[in-house]
């Protein structure tokens, strides 16, 4: 059997407020896919992508794109197999940066895999069903199950409640994680591989 390689996922953080909570479980989902030996991911920050408000001729499906930062962007995601959103919910929806960030960009989100770990009220799970849909318009693929912290343990550990450690509430978000990570590279490899027959 060829063994295919480990696929590389980033883990994107969809806030790029001064005070945002998302670094924590950015670090958090981190450590969970470090831990195991079936993938390969790093943070992919959106601070380091100081991207225009979208403003080409078109998707670069159908143009190239001429902004720099956007090229330099797409070059950046383009080099993953799979990602992990790291999703704040903003009025029902995701940031409006995370938003700029997957339109400025199309071929290279196409036919690749992606769950995500939300947090909020709800365990942003109103964002990130409008993150699937959009998901859905860039040909990539969902996972069924995501990380949610939302209730009593977000309270717990948001910065104006408890402030505690996410390791606190963590036995109640673990389960998820494995799930959504197993499906993660599930899609990836059978995505991966369908790229690369198509190729040949």
């Amino acid at each position: 059997m060829n063994m295919q390689r480990k696929p590389r996922i980033a883990i994107i953080i969809g806030s790029t407020r001064p005070t945002r909570f998302a670094d924590r479980p950015a670090q958090w989902m981190l450590k969970q896919a470090q831990s195991r030996d079936d993938m390969e991911a790093e943070i992919v920050d959106l601070r380091d992508h100081s991207l225009p408000f979208f403003d080409e001729v078109a998707s670069n499906l159908w143009a190239p794109s001429q902004n720099p930062d956007a090229i330099r962007w797409q070059q950046t995601i383009n080099r993953f197999d799979g990602y992990i959103f790291v999703v704040a919910e903003y009025n029902r929806s995701i940031t409006g940066v995370l938003k700029n960030a997957l339109d400025q960009a199309y071929n290279e989100w196409n036919r690749k895999p992606f769950t995500a770990i939300g947090y909020g009220g709800l365990g942003a799970a109103r964002a990130v069903e409008h993150l699937r849909t959009i998901g859905i318009e860039l040909q990539m693929v969902s996972t069924r199950s995501a990380v949610h912290i939302g209730g009593g343990d977000f309270f717990a550990v948001m910065p104006h409640g408890g402030n505690k450690p996410i390791e606190d509430i963590e036995a109640n978000l673990l389960p998820s994680a494995k799930t959504a990570l197993d499906e993660l590279v599930w899609w990836a490899h059978a995505t991966m591989a369908a790229r690369t027959s198509s190729l040949s």
